[in-house]
């Protein structure tokens, strides 16, 4: 009788920790996503950014680096050109991104913690920037929807 008992205590116990992970399951990020609205929340001041009007931005991933690339559709506008890539880590909706390539090295080798979700056709990337050297220390939402092949 305890032999029985003690068998339905691991299984259940093991049924438990198998649900866990499946909830985690990774997300699907693959594909080149277009930015559409950019929130930055910076020492309690909020300010979005519409990239449906005159920039555009697109972020890419594979299954192990991402790059992001944005500009202007103002022809004469030759100074707001971004780019910027490395590899990522995603773990569920935790996702982490090791900034290797950008134009300021300040930013540079680090590391930046994000919550992932997607909802139908539409990627919500939040979380925090921060970079001492810089003078940065923000929240940023980002809202991209996947571009169609």
């Amino acid at each position: 009788m305890r032999l029985n008992i003690l068998m339905l205590f691991a299984v259940l116990s093991l049924l438990a920790c198998a649900n866990k992970n499946e909830d985690k399951k990774d997300l699907d990020i693959q594909g080149t996503w277009q930015l559409i609205s950019a929130t930055t929340i910076d020492k309690g001041k909020s300010e979005t950014t519409d990239y449906s009007g005159k920039l555009k931005m697109i972020k890419l991933f594979n299954n192990s680096h991402f790059a992001f690339l944005k500009h202007s559709l103002d022809a004469k506008d030759t100074t707001s050109f971004d780019a910027g890539g490395g590899t990522f880590v995603l773990k569920g909706d935790d996702y982490t991104e090791h900034l290797e390539y950008y134009k300021n090295k300040n930013w540079e080798g680090k590391s930046f913690n994000f919550k992932l979700a997607i909802h139908q056709d539409t990627l919500i990337q939040k979380g925090v920037e921060k970079v001492e050297a810089a003078g940065v220390d923000r929240v940023i939402i980002e809202k991209y929807i996947k571009v169609k092949s």
